[in-house]
Protein backbone atom coordinates (compact mmCIF):
# COMPACT_ATOMS: atom_id res chain seq x y z
CA UNK A 1 0.00 0.00 0.00
CA UNK A 2 1.34 3.42 -0.99
CA UNK A 3 0.81 4.97 2.43
CA UNK A 4 2.88 5.77 5.49
CA UNK A 5 1.22 4.21 8.58
CA UNK A 6 2.56 7.01 10.78
CA UNK A 7 1.06 9.64 8.48
CA UNK A 8 -2.32 7.86 8.51
CA UNK A 9 -2.21 7.60 12.29
CA UNK A 10 -1.31 11.28 12.62
CA UNK A 11 -4.26 12.50 10.58
CA UNK A 12 -6.64 9.89 12.04
CA UNK A 13 -5.90 11.17 15.55
CA UNK A 14 -6.83 14.69 14.43
CA UNK A 15 -9.87 13.63 12.40
CA UNK A 16 -12.48 14.88 14.90
CA UNK A 17 -11.10 18.42 14.44
CA UNK A 18 -11.39 18.40 10.64
CA UNK A 19 -14.37 20.73 10.35
CA UNK A 20 -13.36 23.05 13.20
CA UNK A 21 -12.07 26.21 11.45
CA UNK A 22 -10.14 27.21 14.60
CA UNK A 23 -8.33 23.86 14.91
CA UNK A 24 -5.16 22.43 13.40
CA UNK A 25 -7.05 22.42 10.10
CA UNK A 26 -7.58 26.18 10.09
CA UNK A 27 -5.09 26.64 7.21
CA UNK A 28 -7.05 24.15 5.07
CA UNK A 29 -10.27 26.05 5.68
CA UNK A 30 -8.58 29.33 4.79
CA UNK A 31 -6.93 28.15 1.56
CA UNK A 32 -9.91 26.12 0.37
CA UNK A 33 -11.77 29.03 -1.30
CA UNK A 34 -8.59 29.97 -3.19
CA UNK A 35 -7.90 26.51 -4.53
CA UNK A 36 -11.60 25.87 -5.23
CA UNK A 37 -11.91 28.96 -7.41
CA UNK A 38 -8.60 28.20 -9.15
CA UNK A 39 -9.91 24.73 -10.04
CA UNK A 40 -13.34 25.99 -11.05
CA UNK A 41 -11.86 28.65 -13.32
CA UNK A 42 -9.97 25.99 -15.31
CA UNK A 43 -12.56 23.22 -15.16
CA UNK A 44 -16.06 24.56 -14.40
CA UNK A 45 -17.33 22.05 -11.86
CA UNK A 46 -21.08 22.23 -12.45
CA UNK A 47 -22.24 18.94 -13.91
CA UNK A 48 -18.79 17.34 -13.78
CA UNK A 49 -17.92 13.91 -12.36
CA UNK A 50 -15.07 14.62 -9.94
CA UNK A 51 -12.81 12.55 -7.70
CA UNK A 52 -10.85 14.00 -4.78
CA UNK A 53 -7.82 11.82 -3.92
CA UNK A 54 -6.80 12.08 -0.28
CA UNK A 55 -10.03 13.86 0.61
CA UNK A 56 -9.56 13.65 4.38
CA UNK A 57 -12.59 15.08 6.16
CA UNK A 58 -14.06 16.38 2.92
CA UNK A 59 -13.46 20.14 2.98
CA UNK A 60 -12.64 20.39 -0.74
CA UNK A 61 -14.97 17.53 -1.70
CA UNK A 62 -18.01 19.25 -0.21
CA UNK A 63 -17.11 22.64 -1.68
CA UNK A 64 -16.85 21.11 -5.17
CA UNK A 65 -20.23 19.39 -4.68
CA UNK A 66 -21.71 22.77 -3.76
CA UNK A 67 -20.49 24.00 -7.16
CA UNK A 68 -22.72 21.37 -8.78
CA UNK A 69 -20.23 18.53 -9.27
CA UNK A 70 -20.89 14.87 -8.58
CA UNK A 71 -18.04 14.15 -6.19
CA UNK A 72 -16.30 11.01 -4.99
CA UNK A 73 -13.82 11.43 -2.15
CA UNK A 74 -11.28 8.69 -1.42
CA UNK A 75 -8.85 8.29 1.47
CA UNK A 76 -7.11 5.62 3.54
CA UNK A 77 -8.01 7.15 6.91
CA UNK A 78 -11.18 5.46 8.10
CA UNK A 79 -11.65 8.00 10.88
CA UNK A 80 -11.35 10.95 8.50
CA UNK A 81 -13.91 9.39 6.16
CA UNK A 82 -16.34 8.84 9.03
CA UNK A 83 -16.02 12.53 9.88
CA UNK A 84 -16.57 13.39 6.20
CA UNK A 85 -19.67 11.19 6.00
CA UNK A 86 -21.13 12.65 9.18
CA UNK A 87 -20.55 16.22 8.02
CA UNK A 88 -22.13 15.42 4.66
CA UNK A 89 -25.24 14.20 6.47
CA UNK A 90 -25.32 17.34 8.61
CA UNK A 91 -24.75 19.75 5.73
CA UNK A 92 -26.96 17.95 3.23
CA UNK A 93 -24.17 18.12 0.64
CA UNK A 94 -23.96 14.74 -1.10
CA UNK A 95 -20.52 13.21 -1.61
CA UNK A 96 -19.66 9.55 -2.19
CA UNK A 97 -16.81 8.62 0.15
CA UNK A 98 -14.73 5.44 -0.24
CA UNK A 99 -11.98 3.86 1.85
CA UNK A 100 -9.69 2.90 -1.03
CA UNK A 101 -6.21 3.62 -2.36
CA UNK A 102 -5.88 5.81 -5.44
CA UNK A 103 -4.16 2.99 -7.33
CA UNK A 104 -6.99 0.55 -6.53
CA UNK A 105 -9.60 3.13 -7.49
CA UNK A 106 -7.80 3.68 -10.80
CA UNK A 107 -8.01 -0.05 -11.49
CA UNK A 108 -11.70 -0.18 -10.53
CA UNK A 109 -12.97 2.97 -12.29
CA UNK A 110 -10.46 4.03 -14.97
CA UNK A 111 -11.31 7.02 -17.13
CA UNK A 112 -14.53 7.78 -15.28
CA UNK A 113 -13.85 11.31 -14.07
CA UNK A 114 -13.73 14.65 -15.84
CA UNK A 115 -11.83 16.30 -12.99
CA UNK A 116 -9.32 14.76 -10.55
CA UNK A 117 -7.98 16.66 -7.55
CA UNK A 118 -5.15 15.67 -5.21
CA UNK A 119 -4.37 18.48 -2.81
CA UNK A 120 -1.84 18.56 0.04
CA UNK A 121 -1.32 14.79 -0.20
CA UNK A 122 1.67 13.98 -2.41
CA UNK A 123 4.14 15.09 0.26
CA UNK A 124 2.69 12.54 2.69
CA UNK A 125 3.08 9.30 0.66
CA UNK A 126 6.12 7.07 -0.02
CA UNK A 127 5.62 7.05 -3.82
CA UNK A 128 4.04 10.28 -5.12
CA UNK A 129 4.67 9.22 -8.72
CA UNK A 130 2.27 6.30 -8.27
CA UNK A 131 -0.45 8.70 -7.11
CA UNK A 132 0.11 10.88 -10.18
CA UNK A 133 -0.17 7.81 -12.43
CA UNK A 134 -3.38 6.80 -10.68
CA UNK A 135 -4.80 10.28 -11.20
CA UNK A 136 -3.92 10.09 -14.89
CA UNK A 137 -5.69 6.73 -15.15
CA UNK A 138 -8.82 8.00 -13.40
CA UNK A 139 -9.36 11.04 -15.62
CA UNK A 140 -11.13 10.90 -18.98
CA UNK A 141 -9.27 11.95 -22.13
CA UNK A 142 -9.56 15.72 -22.27
CA UNK A 143 -10.15 15.89 -18.52
CA UNK A 144 -8.32 18.01 -15.95
CA UNK A 145 -6.11 16.98 -13.04
CA UNK A 146 -5.08 19.29 -10.20
CA UNK A 147 -2.30 18.83 -7.65
CA UNK A 148 -0.98 20.95 -4.82
CA UNK A 149 2.07 20.29 -2.69
CA UNK A 150 5.17 21.86 -1.13
CA UNK A 151 8.41 22.77 -2.86
CA UNK A 152 11.71 21.49 -1.44
CA UNK A 153 14.24 24.23 -0.79
CA UNK A 154 15.55 26.24 2.19
CA UNK A 155 12.75 28.81 1.92
CA UNK A 156 10.08 26.09 2.02
CA UNK A 157 11.74 24.58 5.09
CA UNK A 158 11.86 27.98 6.77
CA UNK A 159 8.23 28.86 6.01
CA UNK A 160 6.38 25.54 5.97
CA UNK A 161 8.22 23.73 8.77
CA UNK A 162 9.98 26.20 11.08
CA UNK A 163 7.53 29.06 10.49
CA UNK A 164 4.17 27.28 10.31
CA UNK A 165 4.86 24.50 12.83
CA UNK A 166 7.24 26.06 15.36
CA UNK A 167 7.06 29.87 15.23
CA UNK A 168 3.48 30.67 14.22
CA UNK A 169 2.15 27.31 15.47
CA UNK A 170 -0.37 27.20 12.64
CA UNK A 171 0.18 23.44 12.30
CA UNK A 172 1.07 20.69 14.78
CA UNK A 173 4.79 19.97 15.06
CA UNK A 174 5.70 17.09 12.77
CA UNK A 175 2.94 17.76 10.24
CA UNK A 176 5.46 17.86 7.41
CA UNK A 177 8.57 15.86 6.58
CA UNK A 178 10.85 18.17 4.61
CA UNK A 179 12.53 15.25 2.84
CA UNK A 180 9.18 14.37 1.23
CA UNK A 181 8.65 17.83 -0.27
CA UNK A 182 8.55 17.82 -4.07
CA UNK A 183 10.04 20.38 -6.44
CA UNK A 184 7.96 21.59 -9.41
CA UNK A 185 10.52 19.96 -11.73
CA UNK A 186 10.07 16.60 -10.01
CA UNK A 187 6.28 16.84 -10.05
CA UNK A 188 6.31 17.91 -13.70
CA UNK A 189 8.38 14.83 -14.50
CA UNK A 190 5.88 12.59 -12.71
CA UNK A 191 3.10 14.29 -14.65
CA UNK A 192 4.73 13.87 -18.05
CA UNK A 193 5.66 10.25 -17.30
CA UNK A 194 2.00 9.58 -16.48
CA UNK A 195 0.94 10.90 -19.88
CA UNK A 196 -0.46 14.22 -18.70
CA UNK A 197 0.52 17.69 -19.84
CA UNK A 198 1.19 20.61 -17.51
CA UNK A 199 -1.10 23.57 -18.17
CA UNK A 200 -0.29 25.97 -15.35
CA UNK A 201 1.61 26.41 -12.09
CA UNK A 202 0.52 28.78 -9.36
CA UNK A 203 2.05 29.71 -6.04
CA UNK A 204 0.26 30.26 -2.78
CA UNK A 205 1.55 32.66 -0.17
CA UNK A 206 0.74 33.64 3.41
CA UNK A 207 1.19 37.06 4.95
CA UNK A 208 1.85 36.59 8.69
CA UNK A 209 1.00 40.23 9.39
CA UNK A 210 -2.43 40.28 7.74
CA UNK A 211 -2.90 36.51 8.25
CA UNK A 212 -4.22 36.25 4.71
CA UNK A 213 -3.46 33.65 2.05
CA UNK A 214 -3.28 34.58 -1.62
CA UNK A 215 -2.44 33.05 -4.97
CA UNK A 216 0.63 34.45 -6.70
CA UNK A 217 3.42 33.50 -9.10
CA UNK A 218 5.87 32.49 -6.38
CA UNK A 219 6.04 28.68 -6.37
CA UNK A 220 8.96 28.52 -3.93
CA UNK A 221 6.85 27.19 -1.01
CA UNK A 222 3.26 26.08 -1.66
CA UNK A 223 2.22 25.57 -5.26
CA UNK A 224 -0.61 24.21 -7.40
CA UNK A 225 -0.40 22.49 -10.77
CA UNK A 226 -3.13 22.14 -13.40
CA UNK A 227 -2.85 19.34 -15.97
CA UNK A 228 -4.76 17.88 -18.91
CA UNK A 229 -4.99 14.33 -20.16
CA UNK A 230 -4.66 14.66 -23.94
CA UNK A 231 -7.58 13.49 -26.09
Amino acid sequence: MNADPLELQKFSELAHHWWDPTSEFKPLHEINPLRLEWINARAPLAGKNVIDIGCGGGILSESMAKKGATVTGIDLSEKALKVADLHSLESGVQVRYKLIAAEDMAAAEPGQFEVVTCMEMLEHVPDPGAIVRAAAALVKPGGKVFFSTLNRNPKAYLFAVLGAEYLLRMLPKGTHDYEKFITPAELSQYIRTAGLQVDALKGMGYNPLTKVYSLNNDTSVNYLVACTRPE
